[in-house]
């Protein structure tokens, strides 16, 4: 897969908010295979660990992306800071001179979140942290970023959240501080494209399936070398996905010459490889949430036979 991405985002310049791990690191990995020069932000670096206490940092992400073929920058940044994003923007501004894609996939908030804990016993303070987090960073970001974007026709704004607005519409995720952060992300998606749209850019929301982070890999206690030994535990995880597929999907978006006809929707990583024909590392193209639908929250036994 990687010889067909070499080249085809030569010149563009992305900014992965949220780069440091997951979703995020995977994402700007991808981007630097096709060719992109990625600056990829966090709160995590060498020096300094975020209150999520993980080892994973962003100087660590932007040397994958270089490896990878692109040219990969770590620039600390503390997304509900207006001055510390203004900075940033101001940065790229100077140093490139343009962005071509920005892709919003700050949240850190799931260690704050109480699952399956009514609003009335769950902690204030941490779930209003929560939709702060996994909101008002989006909104700060695209603020500051977007008129640089705008300077350019064909820029691409990518929300990144978890459960496509079909899915996220009718089931409740296990949390109301959680359920609304990933709703909310979806619709700042539709809104942003009727405002950037009309002035030659496109904005979509897009989620991963079932992913094999780091912090998933973790409570399974496997490593990506062995995650199908945590089938025993859970056999739908049969489902799961690498971070780098949601990152080919963007790629697949950012080099599509009529990503337009996808302003304002919900998108999946199964659902765009269908369409662009794009694979995961092991070659296949997990659905997870036509799975889930189907197969999980149906209650049937894990069979991912048509699904991946």
């Amino acid at each position: 897969m990687k010889d067909t991405l070499n080249g085809k985002l030569n010149g563009k310049v992305a900014l992965v908010a949220g780069a440091t791990r997951g979703a995020g690191r995977g994402i700007a990995v991808q981007l630097g295979a096709a060719g992109a020069t990625v600056y990829a932000t966090g709160r995590s670096t060498r020096e300094r660990r975020s209150e999520i206490g993980r080892p994973e940092t962003i100087e660590e992400t932007a040397e994958l992306v270089t490896a990878a073929g692109g040219q990969g920058i770590a620039v600390p940044c503390d997304h509900l800071d207006p001055a510390q994003v203004r900075a940033l923007i101001d940065r790229i501004e100077r140093e490139q001179g343009r962005l071509d894609v920005l892709v919003n996939d700050i949240f850190g908030g799931d260690h704050l979140t109480e699952w399956d804990t009514p609003v009335w016993e769950h902690s204030l303070e941490n779930g209003l942290r929560v939709l702060r987090l996994a909101i008002d960073t989006h909104i700060i970001t695209s603020h500051f970023a977007l008129p640089l974007l705008l300077r350019r026709p064909g820029g691409l704004v990518v929300e990144i959240g978890d459960g496509t607005t079909e899915y996220n519409d009718t089931h409740y995720r296990v949390s109301l501080f959680y359920d609304l952060s990933k709703v909310a992300v979806n619709r700042m998606a539709f809104a942003l494209a009727k405002e950037i749209g009309p002035r030659g850019a496109t904005a979509v929301a897009l989620t991963p399936g079932w992913l094999r982070s780091e912090l998933m890999l973790d409570s399974y206690g496997v490593t990506e070398d062995n995650w199908r030994d945590a089938l025993v535990k859970e056999p739908h995880f049969a489902i799961s996905e690498t971070p780098a597929f949601v990152g080919r999907a963007v790629v697949a978006l950012a080099a599509d010459p009529e990503v337009a006809r996808w302003n304002g929707q919900s998108l999946s990583s199964g659902q765009l490889a269908r369409i662009y024909g794009f694979t995961d590392v092991d070659g296949s193209r997990p659905d997870a949430w036509r799975y889930a639908k189907e197969v999980q929250d149906a209650g049937k036994p894990a069979d991912v036979t048509g699904y991946r």
